[in-house]
């Protein structure tokens, strides 16, 4: 395994937020960073050591736009490769007031509630545009199930994947390590310089390529759901990523392929309420 990573040293992880209110403006704040000052974003910064991803939203909607927020759920993973890692939540406000020119400071100038297309005002960054795509589909219709981070430690960062072979008849497989107790594959990441130009999906190539006879660029990932506690193992700052992978395997004949790896086994899932539950999860994953 590698060595467990440390915000500020070998991990930087940012924090997001969409907020609307009442009438369905949503939340932005002025730059005060001389690079981009006057301009208009969302509310966003990096998280501090010690700091969960929940605490780190709240503590950066808070000094950027004076509002009290909780989050409703993460809108979408964004990453460049395991050194930079951003988590854009949805969240609603639950107090404080909006600051004011009056009140400007290093974090922000001030913050306003937007009713307008946001591209008639100077924007930092159009990357905030699909973020807010994506938070106004899930107010009218939710995609997946609201998704938080859990409070569960890890050291390094890595992915745990649920990756499923269905056929044409519609029976499913899971793929399983046989190591101890039967379980879900977990793939960690590197730091090296060609490890952090791979992104999230290397280690996932590496595993597929390893144990499958197919073609692996095709492959997908939606996240199902994360885990992080602040301060964790030794003060690491790790995250586990639990990931689906999508494929067209049904192209692949009626049973999965065998396995180079026999570290690594199908499991047929006979239960139907569970394979019913798996292929219905498969379909509503938090976009990477």
């Amino acid at each position: 395994p590698p060595a467990p990573v440390s915000l500020g040293r070998t991990v930087c992880y940012v924090v997001l937020a969409v907020l609307f209110n009442e009438e369905g403006a949503v939340l932005l704040v002025q730059e005060a960073k001389p690079e981009c000052r006057g301009r208009w974003y969302l509310p966003a910064g990096r998280m501090e050591p010690g700091e969960g991803v929940v605490e780190a939203l709240r503590r950066e909607v808070k000094e950027e736009s004076g509002l009290e927020c909780e989050p409703i759920t993460l809108l979408a993973l964004e990453e460049r490769g395991p050194a930079w890692i951003r988590f854009a939540f949805l969240a609603h406000p639950v107090g404080g007031t909006l600051k004011t020119l009056e009140e400007a400071d290093a974090e922000s100038l001030q913050a306003t509630w937007w009713s307008g297309d946001p591209r008639e005002l100077p924007l930092r960054s159009l990357d905030i545009l699909p973020v807010l795509d994506l938070a106004t589909r899930y107010r009218q219709s939710p995609p997946h199930p609201p998704t938080l981070p859990r409070e569960l430690p890890c050291a390094p960062l890595c992915l745990r994947l649920l990756l499923p072979f269905t056929n044409a008849a519609g029976d499913l497989w899971v793929l399983l390590g046989t190591a101890g107790t039967p379980h879900l594959p977990v793939v960690t990441c590197g730091t090296s310089p060609p490890e952090l130009r791979g992104g999230l999906c290397l280690p996932v190539l590496w595993l597929l390529r390893d144990c499958l006879p197919w073609d692996t660029q095709p492959w997908v990932l939606g996240l199902l759901g994360l885990q992080h506690c602040a301060g964790g193992p030794g003060g690491a700052d790790g995250i586990c990523f639990n990931v689906a992978l999508s494929t067209p395997l049904s192209t692949h004949g009626d049973a999965p392929p065998e396995l180079r790896d026999s570290a690594l086994r199908w499991w047929h899932v006979e239960e139907e309420g569970l394979r019913g539950r798996i292929l219905q999860r498969l379909q509503a994953t938090v976009p990477i």
